[in-house]
């Protein structure tokens, strides 16, 4: 990818990130947040992380804020009034910003392996394949299976790795979704009475 756009996404996604916190309308919110999920999705896509730009637009871009818009539209919620801000919430603003870049550059500058691109290190596919725990008796690995025929099984290893390692995370963050669904229902009808 030309650095110029690896820029131009990275700069949508910040200046539409910074309109998420910024603007006082809640849909005009959620879609400045849509927008910045799009340049996110770029960025991956510019990585040759195909599946992950993919699934950023269809899950988050498309599922998780039709929902948001869902819980905002059912809510009914006004712009925020204008309040004046007070130089405490600006200096804390301020300070927080400051520790977080702190930290950025802190973490960037120690993070040797961040140094080394992709064409300097490749994959040895053959080692990760010999790595692979071995299954029981009759049972084929279809991702060593992959590794060995030169293939990267990304998809398959992501789908592992979430429902082995994360199958629980997972579910925690379903029945949180499906919480703040019920809780924006009764709420609604509680307005409505």
């Amino acid at each position: 990818m030309p650095p110029f756009l690896f820029y131009i996404f990275a700069g949508i996604m910040l200046a539409f990130g910074i309109l998420v916190v910024v603007l006082k309308n809640p849909v005009a919110s959620a879609l400045s947040l849509v927008v910045s999920f799009l340049g996110l999705a770029a960025l991956f896509i510019s990585l040759n992380a195909y599946f992950i730009g993919i699934i950023q637009i269809l899950v988050y871009a498309g599922a998780v804020m039709v929902l948001f818009l869902f819980i905002i539209m059912l809510l009914d919620l006004k712009a925020a009034p204008k309040e004046k801000g007070g130089l405490l919430a600006v200096l804390g603003g301020i300070a927080v910003i400051g520790v977080f870049a702190v930290q950025l550059i802190g973490i960037t500058s120690n993070f040797e392996a961040g140094k080394v691109t992709l064409d300097e290190r490749p994959l040895n596919l053959a080692a990760a394949a010999a790595a692979r725990p071995a299954l029981p008796e009759g049972i084929e690995d279809p991702i060593a299976n992959d590794l060995l025929e030169g293939k990267l099984p990304d998809v398959k290893l992501i789908g592992e790795s979430m429902f082995t390692h994360f199958g629980f995370h997972l579910q925690v963050v379903a029945v949180l979704l499906l919480v703040a669904t019920v809780g924006v229902v009764i709420l609604s009808k509680r307005e409505l009475k």
